[in-house]
């Protein structure tokens, strides 16, 4: 494995940084209407595209950088510190994941009009995929779309359909081909905003999301009700999606454990800084044992979720997403209990100033929460990788050749006999 860069990457990274400090952290305490706010972002959006950072995540052919994996990770980590980092960046989910989506299955008649001005940032998208019946496991989704002519119809009840007030357009997943196997029932079919039928119903209040936010961003609950789309707003192929969905979220998933990063630092910063500038009972924080533990294990926990997300994200670019998938479920339950338990430490150290909103603390651990949830919990996640796991020695992959790995009884059998025998012994500790 080589993690090294570029001196003129490097250099992109140190502009980054510079770039948050200066302009997106202030963000976080902006009190403005949606006009001024969406005017501001949009003046931030240009600073990036000159800068070639725009829309990372794609290829060069459709209007993105073509980094990688690894270079999107370091990205990744410094955007991630501020949840407005992605928006500016172009690449914030659920639009990235969609963006990616039509850019693998979409026709060029479906680029021209929802990829191409997506990644210009003129609409926003959101993804309509989760049932209240239906969480982790898609198999049991029950919205449906029925072909009546050159039309799908479309009912049923969605939640936490990614920024469903905001979105230009969805992309609902639903059962076409309800007799079919199991992952072969569903496909993907986009729905425009202001189509008869399509009824986003309230944003969803949950501990995740920032409340009174001008853009209205957040999880929304959505009733699809005999809402009609042409049969060309098909997503790829009947049946799909299911395939189009784990191809969406594989990638989507690392990205996130890349921005958990950049918030796992931002909260450790300020945990070193209340530490060394609070005093109490006679000295600093930073003088008392249980701190001191707490910041020495979040700095080795850090340090262990970011070279097992680089790893994973070194693992995509030489074999794919696909391949790296233990590695991209190890890092997503991983990561997310670090996030949680570094901010949940950091937030401690603050005492009741961390606890209130004056400290972006709160936020962060709001939103560390639901990391453990989307993208599929973190019991999936294990399920997957003791999947794995046992599959490989099932198959003797992580095992010596059985005929080389003596017991210890057929061990110590050979040193009697060869003591017996005076013969000098080779020691106890055997391979």
């Amino acid at each position: 494995m080589d993690f090294d860069i570029e001196p003129e990457w490097e250099e992109q990274l140190a502009w980054m940084r510079e770039f948050m400090r200066e302009e997106i952290f202030p963000l976080e305490v902006l009190d403005a209407s949606r006009e001024v706010t969406l005017a501001i972002i949009a003046q931030l959006q240009e600073r990036v595209k000159e800068r070639g950072l725009w829309a990372a995540h794609l290829p060069p052919s459709l209007g993105g950088q073509g980094f990688g994996q690894l270079r999107l990770a370091l990205m990744h980590e410094i955007l991630g510190a501020s949840h407005w980092g992605p928006l500016v960046f172009g690449n914030q989910a659920p639009e990235s994941g969609n963006m990616e989506l039509i850019a693998l299955a979409g026709t060029e008649a479906q680029k021209e009009e929802w990829l191409y001005p997506s990644l210009r940032g003129e609409l926003y998208s959101g993804f309509s995929m989760t049932e209240p019946q239906a969480g982790s496991d898609p198999t049991r989704l029950v919205t449906r779309a029925e072909l009546d002519a050159d039309e799908w119809v479309i009912n049923g009840h969605k939640w936490y359909t990614g920024h469903g007030y905001v979105a230009d357009f969805c992309i609902v997943m639903a059962v076409t081909d309800p007799d079919a196997p199991p992952h072969e029932r569903a496909s993907m079919i986009i729905v425009p905003k202001g189509t008869p039928g399509f009824r986003p119903a309230r944003n969803i209040p949950n501990l995740h999301d920032i409340p009174d936010h001008p853009l209205e961003f957040g999880e929304s609950e959505v009733f699809y009700e005999d809402c009609r789309v042409p049969v060309t707003n098909l997503l790829g192929e009947r049946g799909q999606g299911f395939a189009l969905a784990q191809a969406r979220l594989g990638p989507g998933r690392i990205h996130h454990c890349m921005r958990w990063l950049g918030q796992a630092r931002r909260a450790f910063d300020m945990l070193c800084e209340r530490a060394l500038q609070r005093e109490t009972f006679g000295g600093p924080l930073a003088e008392k044992q249980t701190v001191q533990n707490w910041i020495a294990d979040s700095a080795a926990e850090m340090q262990a979720a970011r070279l097992m997300t680089l790893h994973a994200a070194w693992e995509i670019d030489r074999v794919g997403a696909k391949a790296a998938k233990a590695d991209i479920s190890m890092i997503k339950f991983f990561g997310a209990r670090v996030l949680h338990d570094v901010i949940d430490r950091s937030l401690q150290v603050h005492g009741s100033l961390g606890y209130s909103d004056d400290m972006p603390l709160a936020m962060m651990y709001r939103r560390a929460r639901a990391a453990r949830i989307y993208d599929g919990p973190d019991e999936v996640h294990r399920l997957t990788v003791a999947r794995h796991m046992l599959r490989r020695y099932e198959t003797n992959q992580d095992l010596w050749p059985r005929e080389h790995i003596p017991t210890r009884r057929e061990r110590a059998r050979e040193l009697y006999a060869a003591q017996l025998a005076g013969q000098p012994s080779s020691g106890l500790h055997a391979p």
